[in-house]
């Protein structure tokens, strides 16, 4: 979707695309930098092309996977308003549009998972890029980090969201243990970063 056309439907007054799309924007918004930061780094020291490279193809990875989830979040919870306005007139309709609900529920917290990883992945290249990366592109890899941290917790906050019309609590609990540790992840990487630009600005 174009970019303009996505900012106008985001601003409209429909519930798609949301939060979640916003949130894996932010991410691929993120990644674009993360490749761009590496390409400056080894084009400018060609003694660090290996690994510089390694990040940009892993940052272009991401920035697919994230760039498709902008859509995939929309449709995921579209999904979910069409469960809710399935007919409820006699008791298989109500047992069928419940099972409905319950499985558009738990596949809409599957994109905002795939934001969560992605993000946090980035914000360890965001960190190398940071320390190692060139010099004069220190503050674009410390937007592209505060982007992936804005990215994950989006994706947090939607999981959340979703959980909290999910029935089935052996994947509540799972789903909560899962996102304990992606939001510790999330902020020992990010007290990293704030470390690593210290000397720079503070934020």
């Amino acid at each position: 979707m174009e970019l303009k056309r996505f900012l106008e439907k985001l601003s409209s007054d429909t519930p798609t695309p949301g939060g979640g799309s916003a949130s894996a924007l932010a991410g691929a918004l993120s990644a674009s930098l993360v490749i761009m930061v590496a390409g400056l780094t080894f084009r400018k020291d060609k003694s660090k092309k290996k690994g510089m490279e390694r990040i940009r193809k892993k940052g272009m990875s991401s920035q697919k996977r994230l760039f498709r989830a902008i859509d995939e979040d929309s449709k995921s919870y579209e999904a979910v308003l069409k469960a809710f306005r399935l007919p409820r007139n006699s008791e298989k309709e109500r047992l069928r549009r419940t099972e409905e609900i319950q499985r558009a529920y738990q596949r809409a917290t599957l994109t905002p998972q795939k934001v969560c990883q992605q993000s946090l992945e980035l914000l360890e290249y965001c960190r190398t890029l940071i320390l190692k990366g060139n010099p004069n592109a220190v503050s674009d890899a410390g937007v592209a980090a505060l982007l992936a941290d804005a990215a994950c917790a989006g994706g947090l906050l939607n999981i959340k969201i979703n959980l909290a019309g999910v029935a089935e609590k052996s994947f509540v609990k799972k789903m909560n243990k899962m996102m304990r540790n992606w939001a510790k992840k999330r902020s020992q990487r990010m007290r990293t970063i704030h470390k690593s630009l210290a000397g720079i600005y503070s934020l």
